[in-house]
């Protein structure tokens, strides 16, 4: 498994700490070609490692209680040139994470087949669900298919 490094950071409020907790780690030493930031609010997390990193930075803007992530959303897409974050939907940690096994997979082949495998296995599922509906609205008027 490729080395890792996790941790909770309020970059707003305490930016040295989150800079050094960057450079103990020593992100641009670890040979893992993404790096992760989700963030709620004004959601600096994102840019900020992308400020600091030479590697790929994937915002997930984090919904919290008003605007339901929008702002989140808002601030991590408008980075100043430079500055590139790549960013999913509001509370997309699930797409980050395929999106960063398909840039692993551009350089891993055994990585590449199984997100071949996941892409098919996610369109044999939308296929089955399909004929299930229509089964079912074959003589359901609750459906709104009928007469």
């Amino acid at each position: 498994m490729a080395p890792f490094a996790a941790a909770v950071d309020e970059e707003a409020r305490f930016p040295q700490e989150a800079l050094d907790a960057l450079v103990a780690n020593d992100l641009h030493a670890v040979h893992v070609p993404e790096t992760y930031g989700g963030a709620g609010g004004a959601a600096h997390l994102p840019g900020m490692l992308a400020s600091v990193t030479p590697l790929p930075v994937i915002g997930v803007p984090v919904p919290l209680k008003y605007l339901d992530g929008m702002d989140s959303l808002l601030s991590i897409v408008q980075m100043p040139a430079g500055v590139p974050v790549a960013t999913v939907s509001v509370a997309g940690a699930r797409n980050a994470g395929l999106l960063a096994a398909r840039m692993l997979a551009a350089h891993d082949g055994e990585l590449l087949a199984r997100m071949r495998d996941f892409q098919q296995e996610l369109n044999d599922q939308a296929t089955e669900k399909g004929k299930r509906l229509r089964a079912k609205a074959s003589g359901a008027e609750s459906f709104g298919f009928g007469k």
